[in-house]
């Protein structure tokens, strides 16, 4: 098939979509598709991997970006499009970071309560949000195209949130590569990271990796993790990720464990942090479908998460993990900490993660994406059949 990709950016280095993208487009290209890739920026290594490219006019909005990728899109014969949640002429839109008005609401929980009516009035007069709703209102169109949505949540709140009729989406949990992230990485890397990171064989490491560590839930995960140093227990947290670290390093020493809590910075491969760490945990107040938590899950660490990830709901409280229903509340994440200090119930849950990421490979992803490709090139040949 010719496919052609939209993407704003394509730097796999930022990781999120830009690198779910980039694993994606040479999956194709390996499967023997004719890739195009639409994008306003492209990282040099994308620009040498022999791709066919076209890059946009520069832009500075989204909704400036959606006008020239339609633009570029039109003048091309392609089989299908596929749209990562930047622009709307497209066939396929997977909107990889969510309802946008699920996560605006999200986000309000991260501000002061009596700031949320400032904001949400704010919301209905600054720019910003005004071109939001419009390029929402574009790309929730009823013309026909699918929306992907990456978990139940986020096909729930497109529903509520912008009014997508259910029959226009289609359910397709993201995947993951369960042979780089694996289970025999611990024997390569657990022991002489965890010497590096200085914890002790009897101690419990906890393993977060994110970005913006307020909407990932990093500050209370500091306060549980003190709850249970407070108790005597030997625990340590590793955070990995995030350009700004000076909240958390000052946070951590307020509560009395910096000693206890690393920050990692940017690391250039989890992989051998997840063998390195007991349990991983992501309490986030919006993530639509987490793919750290599914490579997690594949190098057999149990995972606690919130609610308002949808990858959390692959997860059984109990046998790979547990969610949190409140991402705030640092007592119940600190209970779901405690429960996970035991290295009976870790080794039982890990050895369930693994057996749960087999199920949601990264083939698996692939091959329902192009599914719906070639469903929906079938129905465009039989109107087209009509027609004639």
């Amino acid at each position: 098939m010719k496919i052609g990709i939209v993407i704003e950016e394509l730097d796999p280095a930022r990781g999120g979509a830009q690198q779910w993208t980039w694993q994606f487009v040479r999956w194709l290209a390996a499967a023997g598709h004719e890739t195009h890739i639409v994008a306003r920026r492209f990282a040099d290594c994308v620009k040498d991997a022999g791709f066919t490219l076209h890059p946009t006019v520069p832009t500075r909005t989204q909704l400036e970006f959606g006008a020239a990728a339609e633009n570029v899109v039109r003048q091309l014969e392609l089989d299908v499009v596929h749209d990562m949640g930047d622009g709307w002429c497209c066939d396929v839109l997977q909107p990889h970071n969510g309802a946008r008005g699920a996560a605006f609401q999200q986000n309000l929980r991260l501000i002061p309560a009596w700031l949320r009516p400032w904001k949400r009035a704010l919301a209905a007069l600054l720019p910003r949000y005004r071109n939001f709703a419009e390029l929402s209102r574009r790309q929730y169109a009823a013309d026909g195209r699918v929306l992907i949505a990456l978990s139940k949540m986020v096909a729930a709140d497109l529903q509520q949130h912008h009014g997508v009729p259910p029959g226009q989406l289609r359910l397709i949990y993201n995947g993951v590569n369960f042979e780089r992230f694996s289970p025999d990485q611990r024997s390569a890397h657990r022991a002489a990271l965890r010497d590096q990171l200085r914890v002790a064989a009897d101690e419990t490491l906890f393993l977060i990796v994110a970005h913006n560590f307020a909407l990932k839930g990093v500050p209370e995960l500091i306060r549980a993790v003190a709850e249970l140093a407070w108790e005597g227990r030997p625990v340590r947290l590793a955070i990995a990720g995030g350009k700004r670290t000076g909240s958390a390093a000052r946070l951590a020493r307020r509560v009395g464990i910096a000693e206890r809590v690393t920050l990692l910075g940017s690391v250039p491969d989890a992989a051998p942090y997840y063998a390195a760490c007991d349990v991983y945990v992501q309490p986030t107040f919006y993530d639509p479908c987490s793919l750290v938590v599914l490579e997690a899950l594949a190098a057999g660490v149990p995972v606690i998460t919130s609610r308002y990830n949808g990858a959390g709901e692959l997860i059984t409280p109990g046998v790979e993990g547990s969610i949190v229903q409140d991402p705030a509340d640092v007592g119940e994440l600190a209970d779901a900490l405690r429960w996970w200090c035991d290295p009976g119930r870790r080794e039982r849950g890990g050895r369930a993660a693994r057996k749960l990421a087999l199920e949601h490979g990264w083939e698996r992803n692939c091959r329902e994406i192009v599914a719906l490709y070639e469903e929906i090139a079938a129905r465009r040949a039989t109107r087209a059949r009509r027609a004639a």
